[in-house]
């Protein structure tokens, strides 16, 4: 394309003016229904003179590709996010959740935190990119998905399988979730996610005797090994492990922090003292309790049809998240010393795996375009105690930084507001975003 032709483009919307855009679409995830969206974020990148591919499997669930390309044989960098949000029923938002509504300095809207406000950060950095015809050496590939918040069945997932040579070479990612800055001690933490918990969901059947409602039940009772396992899972905490993600994590604080505090978070890698480090520091543990133990939670109870009918049998679907590298086997085997009767079965309805050991090689230039932006931070990386859908790119061999930057106020704590009512991100925080991640392209293979 020659200059003349850039001259005539379209002005590009600002990051906050593309968030709103996209809030504004109402992908709620069941449905989903992306595709308005999908052919909204297709138009802006057309505008800008960048082509887009379209990838579905199934046409109201569509997913989008553009590539840039780069001035070598280095390896191409992806940039990805979904744009499909969580639902707002039952929730009291003080304005209309899918209204993308500017004021107090913040954009409000479902998806402002997860993850359209990232996604906006992603797609003006690339265009951006485009405009400024940065020299960069190898491909920059934008993935914008659908479907990640229900498993990422017509999203990511869809695209390992189908469009894996499209992501060949590929060793890095930039996508959510991390790169938000929080406030301790004194300190200026910016957390970048460089794995995840992996998810692995099971089902715990309790089969018992049965009988009329009126009389007392014989042999084995479904309600009461219901009531034993719920309290087990309520109260007991499965074994400490040190991962290598967490020791990273941990270190890296740590190392930032006076001596006291500096040594208390130490003490977290001994699993002898682990436990009880994790008392003292009360809900402040919290944090760090998912990142030390494989977590199980009940979240769906089936059982009984009749008032006046004991059931003879009762499922509990299981919400398990094991650390990277834990085996099915492993997590089953420490279900069974410590929460999970042997007389119930133990059933895996899905497993995703991802890698032990977090490929740490782009994390020294995140860090370095983090610290110039804001001379207080302190990068640090992060195991994230949910899932994304880096699990799927890892599958291609890709390790994905959790990148959207946020420098945010030091009394908003963000995290509550995730999937939450008034979910809303400084306009200030988008611009931060995309321009930390636009210097990441800059510097990407220099």
């Amino acid at each position: 394309m020659g200059i003349s032709q850039m001259k005539h483009l379209p002005e590009t919307p600002s990051p906050a003016e593309i968030l709103q855009a996209l809030i504004r679409f109402i992908t709620t995830n069941p449905p989903g229904e992306e595709a308005a969206c999908i052919m909204y974020i297709r138009q802006l990148l057309e505008d800008a003179g960048i082509e887009a591919q379209i990838c579905a499997l199934d046409p109201a669930r569509p997913n989008l590709l553009a590539r840039l390309k780069g001035n070598s044989d280095e390896a191409p960098l992806l940039l990805y996010g979904h744009i499909d949000v969580v639902g707002v029923d039952k929730q009291a938002w003080s304005c209309d959740p899918f209204g993308g509504v500017m004021k107090d300095g913040f954009i409000w809207g479902r998806g402002a935190l997860d993850m359209k406000g990232g996604v906006a950060m992603l797609i003006s950095s690339f265009i951006r990119a485009h405009r400024n015809r940065l020299p960069v050496r190898g491909d920059v590939i934008l993935a914008i998905v659908s479907d990640e918040e229900a498993g990422g069945e017509y999203g990511a997932s869809f695209l390992v399988e189908h469009y894996a040579d499209y992501f060949s070479g590929v060793k890095y990612a930039l996508g959510e979730f991390g790169g938000f800055s929080f406030h301790t001690l004194g300190r200026t933490f910016y957390p970048i996610m460089v794995a995840e918990k992996q998810l692995c969901w099971l089902k715990a059947t309790i089969r018992g005797g049965g009988g009329h409602g009126s009389l007392s039940t014989s042999g084995v009772d479904c309600m009461a090994q219901l009531g034993d396992l719920l309290q087990s899972l309520s109260r007991t905490n499965l074994p400490i492990r040190v991962t290598p993600a967490t020791k990273l994590m941990i270190d890296g604080m740590a190392d930032a922090l006076p001596i006291l505090p500096k040594l208390l978070l130490k003490g977290l890698l001994r699993p002898p003292l682990s436990g009880l480090i994790l008392k003292l520091l009360g809900e402040k543990g919290e944090t760090f309790t998912p990142l030390l133990r494989n977590t199980i939670s009940a979240t769906v109870l089936r059982g009984g049809e009749k008032i006046n009918v004991h059931p003879s049998e009762i499922t509990v679907d299981l919400d398990g998240r094991t650390l990277p590298g834990v085996t099915v086997q492993q997590f089953i085997d420490e279900l069974r010393q410590f929460v999970v009767d042997e007389s119930i079965e133990l059933e895996v309805l899905r497993h995703e795996s991802c890698n032990a050991v977090p490929n740490m090689g782009l994390f020294p230039l995140l860090s370095e375009v983090l610290k110039e932006a804001d001379q207080q931070a302190i990068p640090i990386p992060m195991l994230l105690p949910g899932g994304t859908d880096g699990r799927w790119f890892a599958r291609l061999g890709i390790q994905t930084y959790g990148f959207l930057p946020m420098q945010l106020p030091k009394d908003m704590a963000f995290t509550q507001y995730i999937h939450a009512a008034d979910e809303r991100i400084p306009v200030e925080a988008v611009e931060f975003g995309t321009d930390a991640i636009y210097r990441v392209l800059e510097r990407y293979g220099a």
